[in-house]
């Protein structure tokens, strides 16, 4: 086996598959996150934080360790992925529904465009009842993951649907050092109970984990949000050759939402403040299990990852985002049922070889992935159907094939060529048969990444590809309007694809600090663009992104750590229209800042500020959002190595800020006018919880 593929490939590739070389140290209670520095082959961990000088393909790739993510106060489990430099997760509903993602100047909806997998498995669901990549978060235990991988741009071959702006890869431990409990009360009805343990079994090791939880909020019509999480897992480990595990896992979730607001309701005093709702009978529930095993295996000349999956999984949504404005009589409640069954596989290798006298990597991967799907559209009043708008049954088929090749050319020079290919099979069977049909696409995608040094800790690159999200089947298939069937509908394509480039810089220049900045640009040949008369999103006009992103880590000393990031995006739609060039909800400056301190006597603690600035909500730029920041933080006490209690807050300043602001038409009451205004969703006032942590 070649130095070169010992060296780089095999602690970067096992770091890529979240596989367990590094971060599951953390989850096994290895003395590697003590805090100083530790050297492993090829990856060099300061504090808690995984270098990635002379390891990554580019500035915009990160592993955070799970030290980094205990550290973390989040307010819902969604939020752990914040972690990722740039990266924003908010609500604008209630607590059970997918969370809202803001990224590269995108407003990604409830996941579109951000790739999403635990333990392997995609979150991101296709064809969804409500949107396009919905990514439902809440079955996260956080106390479980011991790591999250980030990359940013289509640069990677083995990222394929909804990875354009963003992948994230969010890894479950194999086993806990000691059996994990916690109780936290809070304000608002939040309660929360843990019980996770692992324990020797049949020649591996068993872990199982039980979750309840329940949360109001702070609306007048309280969320009565109530969870439900349960996971079982085997696994057994075959010394430094692999090992494999097996892994079932249980969700269910029940709330009420307070969805998006107007100003001029809360103005006529027809709700009474910032936190009422204008339908209070939105809300829904959803339930996901499924059943995953993963399998490794290493040698001296190659490593082999698989991994399979079955998920079952189910929501009803009740929303209400327009009042009055299509029916007086009922109102503009809709539901959006969706059930389904995904079953997926995905298999890699890797292995060294030689090009002539250069060392080269390569990798070559397998996925597949088959969706059986029954979803619906209905007008609802008080959640009682009053109509069905289209009911449809959906089964759709992807396979992808990727193959990468890595060179290094000299001490100073490598390069990863890669390229990708899809093949997808959407069939619809609707309650209207003009929109019944079968549709298939194949895109190939190539990558390219130029690596340049190290020279003194600092590396440069230069990456270049292509990527791709799928429609909605639904969309692909459409031939007339489902409301108006004497009116045509346009079909939209079933791939949509994206070409990106970016310039990056990743340095090391002082001992404890680590810096990346890139600029990049991304264009699509398709914006998905929210639609607030309906409440979802639709195929638009194509679109371009530039812009940077600077990202640091510092380990200070043994007790402080700071870790701050930066990013701009200019977003605009790149063809001519009266209306505007502007892509409405477009993030454009975000920033955070996280101060960390531990190894205080018994002490210790971390406060988070983070900031999204304002957005366009319509084309010309003529409506804007304001920017919302927020202050959230933790203090604990360690009573001694096993038992502790901590104090979070959230919102510490107290700020009136909206976490997602919409403009569109509504109409308040039945006999109204309809009018044009923005509607927001408030984020939560200054509140505290406290929990009593134990480890035995």
């Amino acid at each position: 086996m070649s130095q070169h593929f010992r060296k780089r490939l095999r602690p970067a590739f096992r770091l890529s598959a979240m596989g367990c070389a590094l971060i599951s140290l953390g989850g096994a209670g290895s003395s590697a996150w003590a805090g100083g520095e530790q050297s492993l082959p090829g990856v060099t961990i300061i504090g808690q934080s995984v270098v990635q000088v002379g390891v990554a393909d580019s500035a915009n790739v990160g592993v955070v360790t799970q030290k980094q993510l205990e550290d973390r106060t989040v307010y819902r489990p969604g939020e752990l992925l914040e972690a990722a430099p740039g990266l924003i997760v908010s609500q604008h509903s209630g607590e059970g529904k997918a969370n809202q993602f803001y990224l590269r100047g995108f407003n990604l909806d409830h996941g579109t465009d951000l790739r999403t997998t635990v333990d392997g498995m995609l979150v991101n669901t296709r064809s969804h009842a409500h949107g396009q990549g919905w990514t439902d978060l809440n079955f996260i235990i956080p106390e479980l993951a011991t790591g999250l991988e980030y990359k940013k741009g289509p640069y990677y071959a083995e990222e394929g649907d909804f990875s354009s702006a963003g992948a994230v890869r969010l890894k479950y431990a194999d086993t806990l050092p000691g059996g994990r409990y916690s109780v936290s009360l809070g304000q608002d009805g939040y309660r929360r109970a843990l019980a996770a343990n692992s324990t020797a079994f049949a020649d591996g090791n068993l872990l199982y984990a039980f979750e309840a939880m329940h949360n109001d909020g702070p609306f007048v019509h309280p969320d009565d949000y109530r969870k439900f999480n349960a996971v079982l897992r085997y696994s057994r480990q075959y010394g430094s050759d692999g090992g494999f595990n097996l892994t079932a896992m249980a969700y269910e979730g029940k709330w009420n939402s307070t969805d998006q607001i107007p100003q001029s309701a809360i103005d006529a005093g027809l709700i009474s403040n910032r936190f009422d709702a204008m339908d209070p009978t939105d809300g829904g529930k959803s339930h996901r299990y499924s059943l995953s095993g993963s399998w490794r295996r290493f040698d001296e000349n190659s490593a082999t990852y698989a991994n399979a999956y079955v998920i079952r999984s189910g929501l009803s949504l009740f929303s209400n985002f327009t009042y009055f404005l299509d029916d007086p009589v009922h109102g503009d409640q809709f539901a959006q049922p969706d059930d389904r069954t995904t079953t997926a596989f995905n298999v890699s290798r890797k292995w060294p070889g030689l090009l002539g006298a250069y060392e080269t990597d390569n990798t070559v991967g397998l996925q597949f992935q088959n969706d059986s799907i029954s979803n619906a559209l209905q007008s609802t009043q008080a959640r009682d159907v009053v109509s069905t708008t289209r009911a449809d049954h959906i089964r759709e088929t992807s396979l992808a094939l990727y193959y990468e090749y890595g060179t290094t050319w000299n001490s100073w020079f490598r390069t990863v060529a890669g390229v990708r290919a899809d093949s997808y099979r959407m069939s619809v069977a609707s309650d209207n048969p003009l929109n019944s049909g079968t549709r298939s696409q194949t895109m190939a995608n190539p990558k390219l990444s130029l690596v340049f040094g190290p020279w003194s800790g600092t590396e440069y690159y230069v990456n270049m590809g292509g990527g791709f999200h799928s429609n909605d089947a639904r969309g692909a298939t459409i031939t007339v309007d489902p409301k108006d069937p004497a009116t045509p509908a346009s079909q939209v394509t079933p791939l949509v694809r994206s070409k990106g480039f970016e310039l990056g810089v990743r340095t090391s220049p002082i001992p404890g600090l680590q810096t990346s900045v890139s600029l990049y640009r991304l264009d699509f040949d398709s914006e998905l663009v929210f639609e607030g008369d309906a409440g979802t999103t639709s195929a638009g006009r194509p679109s371009r992104r530039t812009g940077f992103e600077i990202a640091n880590y510092y380990k200070l000393s043994d007790w402080l750590t700071i870790d701050g990031d930066i990013a701009f995006a200019r977003a605009r739609f790149r063809d001519a229209d009266p209306i505007g060039t502007r892509i409405p909800g477009a993030v454009e400056g975000v920033a955070s800042l996280a101060v960390s301190v531990d190894n205080l006597g018994p002490w210790y603690g971390e406060f988070q500020w983070r900031y999204f600035g304002p957005r366009p909500l319509i084309e010309d730029n003529s409506v804007r959002s304001q920017s919302t920041i927020g202050l959230n933080g933790h203090v604990g006490y360690k009573f001694n190595d096993k038992v502790r209690i901590e104090l979070e807050g959230f919102n510490l300043a107290n700020r009136k800020a909206s976490a997602i602001d919409y403009f569109y038409s509504s109409r308040l009451t039945p006999t109204g006018t309809a009018q044009d205004a923005i509607h927001f969703h408030p984020i939560e006032p200054r509140s505290f919880r406290l929990s009593l942590l134990a480890r035995f």
